[in-house]
């Protein structure tokens, strides 16, 4: 099995990419160390329990908390999977907010830049780790009237270009999946996967002429979480059906 004995620790999980993730994860031989806001809360974390035997959901949601609680369970943490989303807010120049672009910055490029910082450590002591950004194709070709939102992805995607080349000596590889139009709730939720004109206006703009799966991101992920990838770094890799 591709991730066989591997200790993944993957961000809020219950979002975007994060069931997927989990599912492949699981059925390649990994161990799932799964954070969620929602966590705090016991009843979510045996819901999510119940719902991928095998997955172990942690109580920490702050990350310095989360990476100490990690690394004290398992001894290690193979790969960091920085699982972030956040609303993709319609934000013309003249109507865009400060504070929705700071809230997006904040999610998507400095508090997976935390996370980095704290797991990059014992990764390094270690000589091995997989860190990977579950982020977007949005950068790759600019969306108007989204800078707010795409400018964030592109600071993570960014990060993953100076990471790589800072931690590559370390056997630490650092990539992006750039990712757009993939069924998930926080981006496609099912009032919209049953408008059937606003899908097919969409779809039209996909070379493959679909969304994609959850399990395909999440086998995307995963493969640059596995050995397979070793010599894969600094990359962000497009999952977006020929759209970027």
């Amino acid at each position: 099995m591709m991730l066989k004995d591997r200790v993944l620790l993957v961000t809020n999980v219950e979002k975007f990419a994060g069931h997927g993730t989990t599912r492949v994860a699981l059925a390649e031989g990994a161990t799932v160390l799964a954070h969620d806001p929602t966590f705090e809360a016991p009843s979510a974390r045996r819901k999510y329990e119940s719902e991928f035997p095998g997955a172990h959901a942690l109580s920490a949601v702050e990350p310095a908390t989360l990476v100490e609680l990690a690394l004290k369970r398992h001894g290690h943490i193979d790969a960091l999977v920085n699982n972030d989303a956040y609303p993709a807010l319609r934000a013309p120049i003249g109507e865009a907010r400060l504070e929705d672009y700071r809230s997006a910055l904040e999610a998507m490029a400095v508090a997976p830049f935390r996370l980095v910082q704290l797991v990059a450590p014992s990764m390094r002591k270690r000589k091995s780790g997989r860190i990977v950004f579950v982020s977007s194709a949005a950068p790759l070709r600019g969306i108007a009237n989204y800078a707010p939102y795409v400018s964030a992805r592109a600071a993570a995607n960014g990060l993953v270009s100076s990471l790589a080349k800072e931690l590559g000596r370390d056997g630490i590889t650092v990539n992006a999946v750039g990712s757009n139009y993939v069924e998930n709730p926080d981006y496609f939720p099912p009032a919209l996967l049953a408008n059937k004109e606003a899908m097919a206006k969409m779809t039209a703009q996909i070379p493959l002429g679909r969304l994609g799966k959850s399990e395909e991101l999440g086998a995307t992920v995963c493969f640059l979480c596995s050995d397979a990838a070793g010599f894969i770094t600094g990359h962000v890799l497009p999952h977006a059906g020929g759209w970027a």
